[in-house]
């Protein structure tokens, strides 16, 4: 008993289809940390793009603290998830004004005499 051929066909296409979808698939979700990373400025970007890389060797077993890894920090608060935000640009610049005001005060009184 042969069969019919097109329906040999079509199954042998459909299974090509979906083993190249799950081998793109598996890639795409690998490099979910690294997107993280990258959108978030993250310092350890590069070690996280090659980790994830040596995750999809391994079968995915450091996947879940990469993506851990990749989410712990952010450029406005640093690591952790702490509530409070780093100071701002302004904030900065308040500080900067007032220690050149300190610099230059204590430089007028140097010059004075020190007194």
């Amino acid at each position: 008993m042969i069969g019919d051929p097109f329906l040999n066909y079509f199954a042998l296409g459909l299974l090509l289809f979906v083993v190249v979808v799950l081998f793109y698939g598996i890639i795409a979700i690998h490099d979910i940390p690294h997107i993280i990373a990258k959108g978030r400025y993250h310092p350890h970007e590069d070690a996280i793009y090659a980790a994830g890389w040596v995750s999809l060797f391994t079968l995915h077993v450091l996947w879940p603290f990469l993506w851990i890894w990749a989410m712990a920090y952010r450029p406005e608060r640093g690591w952790g998830f702490s509530d409070k935000i780093q100071k701002t640009e302004a904030s900065h610049a308040a500080a900067i004004l007032d220690l050149e005001k300190r610099i230059a005060a204590l430089e007028s009184k140097d010059r004075n005499g020190g007194a």
